[in-house]
Parts: C-alpha cells; structure tokens; sequence
C-alpha cells in the first residue's frame, strides 16, 4: 500500500485534501481510483485512508485503522564529516532506511569538501527529499531531519541533549584489546526514551584534536571490528548493530 506523508490540517479531521506533488504521484504515476486505500502518514502515526474523490487535488477519508509504528525505540541521531562526492546523499537515503532519526553534517578538521553557503539551502532540501522518499520507501512514520552543517564547536555544544554520544574513531579499530560496541550499548539504561549521537568522520577519519575535545565532553569510543570503514560505510554498520541490539 502506498505511503505518503501528509502535514495536519485543522484538528484531525477525517477527511482532507492532498495537493501538490503527493496528489499527482497519486493521480498520474500510481493511477489509482476512488475506492482506493492509501498510507497518510501525520504526527508519526499512520492511517489507513480510502480515496473519496480525485480531481486536480485528492480527497481521502480515515478509516479509523492504523498501522503499528516501525520506528526504532531509541532516537539515533547521525553526524558526519562533510565527506566528498555524493556520498552525504548515500549516507541519508541508507540511514534513513536503517531507523535514523536526524542527520547532522559537521565541517570537521579533515573535510575536503567545503559547504557552499550560496547552495546551503538547496543542498538540504535535496538532501530532505532523498530523506522523505526513503522514509516512505522503508514505511517510517518519521522523516529524518537533515540539519544544516554546523561548526566543530557547535557539534560538541550539542552533547547534553544526548544520553550518550559515541564517535567512530579508526585509532581505537588498531588496537589489540577493545570493549566492543555491544558492551556500550547493553551499559546504557534502556528503560528509558535514549537519545544517542553517533559521530564519525570524513574521509581520513576523526583527527587526535577532535577525539581529545570530545572525550573531554563526555563522548566515548565505540569499536565497529578490526576493519577500517569508510566514511560511509561506518553509520550504516552502527545503525544497524543498535537496530540489533534494541529491536
């Protein structure tokens, strides 16, 4: 059944329109028809819809059947090193898919690629919809938010909304003994809503200054096996060993 994700209109009403580009997608690419269900996704829950009319816009109707939420019972939120190429639309689109629930860039000391202020914005809104159509595709009932790049410093002032904050740090791969990530993991109070920050770095990883900062903060390890990763590989490893752990 298709997925679309709809803002909220009024004080829940039963029954509302949907414009824009969802409504075309419904009309034009799905060709679907009055009588039709659909997936409305709003404020994280999603409702079963059945189609009542389809003109240039198209008017759907709740049913009063839900879906249970597939969202992952810890907010994991992913802060990445500006890396080259594409590779940041990678990292949103996989992400997303494997239960993130916000997308942090950072400009970090080893970063080749310089963020484009002129562009800022429609770099994220391209980066936001790759986010959305993965979050319809994997039928999340939450989008990622894509933040705007932020500074080092403003990255580590942002510790304290966490309840634990790990970094990727390829030093930590090389050595003989480690306390694996699991272990971290299964140390953390998981009876409570748990927000963790996930960091890693560009290519060329996570430089000694930056490491030093954050453990001075408050973060810690977390030891992803004896293989380097690439920039972007590693989020797509940690997400899915937290995805293991608490799903």
């Amino acid at each position: 059944m298709q997925r679309y994700f709809v803002e909220q209109q009024g004080d829940a009403p039963d029954e509302f329109t949907i414009a824009g580009e969802n409504a075309r997608h419904i009309s034009k690419v799905m060709r679907m028809a009055v009588g039709d269900e659909i997936i409305i996704v709003q404020d994280n829950i999603a409702n079963i819809c059945e189609i009542t009319a389809i003109d240039q816009d198209v008017t759907v109707k709740k049913t009063g059947r839900t879906i249970a939420s597939p969202e992952m019972p810890v907010k994991v939120d992913i802060a990445c090193g500006l890396p080259k190429g594409d590779k940041l639309e990678l990292i949103a689109q996989k992400a997303t898919e494997l239960g993130m629930h916000a997308l942090i860039p950072f400009a970090a000391e080893r970063s080749i690629v310089k963020w484009d202020d002129k562009k800022a914005k429609k770099n994220q809104e391209r980066l936001q919809k790759i986010a959305q159509e993965a979050a319809e595709q994997s039928h999340r009932t939450h989008i990622p938010e894509i933040v705007q790049p932020v500074s080092f410093k403003q990255l580590v002032q942002t510790f304290d909304n966490y309840d634990a904050v790990f970094i990727a740090d390829e030093e930590e791969a090389k050595l003989a003994e480690r306390t694996s990530f699991k272990q971290k993991l299964q140390a953390l109070n998981a009876t409570q809503a748990l927000k963790i920050l996930c960091i890693f770095g560009p290519e060329g990883g996570i430089s000694r200054q930056e490491s030093t900062a954050m453990l001075a903060a408050g973060a810690q390890t977390m030891s992803l096996g004896p293989r380097i990763l690439r920039a972007e590989t590693a989020p797509f490893y940690a997400l899915a060993a937290i995805s293991y752990e608490f799903e």
